[in-house]
């Protein structure tokens, strides 16, 4: 029988979505376009047969995978719509046959900014469930791949952008919305998917390249 889960990433209080948006868009946005951003979120993890979804890692387009880790790092790129497909397709990956749940959060870590005044780790880790259900979705063999299909900046981000260009200086961290698909195996031969998407803050200051900040509320597209 097959159960979806839709829960994971979602459990925040109004004050925690505040919190995101102070943390990761405030310092690129004004409060206008901030307050746009709260108009609610389709960062669900993805439907999954067994209990719980979760998300590893594949590694992203033009990253080699880093030697044995479960989880390789992040490309080193400097374009924000480029790196926010590869962190979008590594949250929607994963293998749990070969990658423990530590792992796996270790690896995911690797994609955050170092700028801790910005970053929002607890809206990346909430996307894979606790030590227990990862080792149930173990148990059944469970692992996903994804494909991007496009990425774009939201228009609530573009129209801020638009109204303040210098405000983007402050700390260069774009919102980008990617859409894809999931695919799910798991033991016996069992297979589903899932149209897929999320929107992503990005870090990207000239010269350096990109990090992940947060797991944003959904924007108009």
């Amino acid at each position: 029988m097959l159960k979806r889960l839709t829960g994971y990433g979602l459990r925040w209080s109004p004050n925690r979505r505040v919190t995101v948006i102070a943390i990761g868009l405030a310092c690129l946005l004004s409060l206008a376009a901030a307050t746009a951003f709260l108009t609610g979120r389709d960062n669900r993890p993805a439907a999954t047969p067994v209990p719980a979804p979760a998300h590893s890692y594949a590694a992203p387009t033009g990253q080699p995978s880093s030697g044995s880790a479960p989880v390789a790092g992040p490309p080193r790129i400097s374009d924000p719509m480029e790196f926010a497909k590869a962190a979008a397709k590594m949250l929607w990956s994963y293998d749990t046959r070969t990658t423990s749940q530590a792992q796996q959060l270790a690896g995911m870590r690797a994609w955050m900014t170092k700028e801790d005044e910005y970053g929002d780790w607890a809206s990346v880790s909430a996307q894979i469930p606790d030590p227990v259900l990862w080792s149930r979705m173990a148990d059944q063999e469970q692992h996903a791949t994804a494909t991007v299909t496009e990425g774009h900046y939201p228009a609530a981000f573009k129209q801020a952008l638009a109204e303040d260009p210098a405000a983007i200086t402050k700390a260069y961290i774009y919102a980008v919305t990617v859409t894809g698909k999931q695919k799910i195996t798991w033991a016996k031969g069992g297979t589903g998917a899932e149209d897929r998407s999320v929107t992503l803050a990005v870090q990207c200051r000239p010269s350096t390249d990109c990090s992940l900040v947060a797991i944003a509320p959904r924007v108009a597209p």
